[in-house]
């Protein structure tokens, strides 16, 4: 994302006082990003990017990181610890579905390895059932598996008219579907002993 689009976030967050987060993929995008974003994103590609984890690991800002595609738990851990190590502590895991033989869905989601980090670190841990199935109808299911099985939230892409999505239609949830997770997932979240 361009700093015209960065900027656009911003603006977005201070209008709806919502936090923002937007992925870096360089070291040389860090600084501008830390000007407009409140949260770092680590994808699954860069998540052994040790230059990239060092950088965003001295920034002190929140790092959202999230788990690679045929990355052990254990290995997305160590990616963790090496950002705390860098003097940020302000890590977020994220689950978002890992690459396995099965060729129905994008990727396999793996919901045990949210219950073994919360078990092995102290650090939240997140689920991405949009991109950790690719299948619209998958999310809402997955949404609610992963709070019962822990998770501190979900990221879930939502669009007003997915067929027109620039990119990942085919996993977003319309306006419609987005409340209808909201409205299911309550119980799940009251069941796991935790407030929505």
């Amino acid at each position: 994302m361009g700093i015209e689009g960065l900027k656009l976030l911003k603006k977005a967050s201070e209008l709806t006082g919502m936090p923002t987060v937007s992925e870096v993929m360089e070291i040389s995008q860090v600084d501008a990003v830390c000007e407009y974003i409140d949260c770092l994103q680590i994808g699954a590609r860069n998540m052994q990017n040790y230059g990239l984890l060092k950088a965003v690991g001295e920034t002190g800002k929140p790092v959202l990181l999230k788990r690679g595609l045929s990355a052990t738990i254990e290995e997305c851990l160590l990616a963790a610890e090496y950002i705390v190590d860098a003097g940020n502590p302000n890590v977020i895991l994220c689950e978002r579905g890992i690459r396995t033989y099965e060729t129905a869905t994008r990727n396999t989601l793996d919901l045990n390895a949210v219950a073994f980090m919360k078990q092995r670190s102290h650090l939240p841990v997140l689920v991405d059932p949009s991109h950790g199935t690719g299948v619209r109808e998958l999310v809402t299911p997955l949404s609610r598996a992963a709070a019962a099985v822990g998770a501190d939230g979900i990221i879930v892409e939502s669009h007003l008219n997915p067929s027109e999505a620039l990119s990942d239609g085919h996993q977003a949830l319309t306006g419609d579907m987005f409340a209808q997770l909201m409205q299911e997932l309550t119980p799940f979240v009251q069941a796991a002993g935790r407030k929505l």
